[in-house]
């Protein structure tokens, strides 16, 4: 089946915008999504505490492009003001909402809370409301938060990105391509449609 591996830190707000993005392309194309959480400090551990280029006017820069991404894309960013905060256990939501089958309904939601209403993810009773409102049985939510293989997984998929040849999040590897970044999703849908093996044209292309 035409699919695309999407690996994601929850922490990330350009990685927020990607996921809204691909899921969306991959409703044009007819793609699976493989969601594959991943904890940034293991893919790239020199992130930095801020997340903002060192340099002033690079900082700026990056925050006047999130908030042009943001309206461009009617998602909702706002860094809440502990970000970025720990996203482990919202993270390990993750993997077990991928294994009940709710992935996009649980990130989608995790999403919103951090940066559409700049609540804590860090707090397990607050993730399992929204694990609750994701269709997901809080109980065994619950449990696999506290679940060492949950924490595993994690660690899985950081090595598997790493071996691949990534080294950030948003990553989407089709086939053996691979694309970082919200800005890629472009190329990232062209690559799905080309792997469909149908005839699909991205605006600004031409033959």
């Amino acid at each position: 089946m035409l699919a695309v591996d999407f690996y994601f830190d929850l922490s990330c707000p350009w990685t927020c915008l990607a996921s809204s993005r691909l899921q969306e392309a991959a409703l044009r194309t007819g793609a699976q999504i493989n969601w594959k959480p991943v904890l940034l400090e293991q893919v790239d551990p020199d992130a930095g505490a801020t997340r903002w280029p060192a340099d002033p006017r690079r900082a700026a820069s990056a925050r006047d492009h999130l908030a042009f991404w943001s309206n461009y894309c009617d998602v909702p960013i706002e860094l809440p003001a502990d970000w970025p905060a720990d996203v482990s256990l919202a993270a390990r939501g993750a993997v077990h909402a991928i294994q009940a089958g709710r992935a996009a309904a649980y990130v989608n939601r995790v999403f919103a809370a951090e940066f559409g209403a700049q609540q804590d993810i860090g707090d397990a009773d607050l993730l399992c409301g929204i694990a609750a409102e994701a269709n997901l049985a809080p109980g065994e939510f619950r449990a696999a938060l506290e679940n060492p293989a949950t924490a595993r997984a994690l660690e899985h998929h950081a090595d598997e990105l790493l071996d691949r040849g990534g080294f950030s999040s948003a990553t989407m590897v089709v086939g053996e391509q691979l694309f970082v970044g919200n800005e890629s999703m472009p190329l990232v849908e062209f690559a799905l449609g080309q792997a469909s093996g149908k005839q699909f044209v991205m605006p600004g292309q031409h033959s």
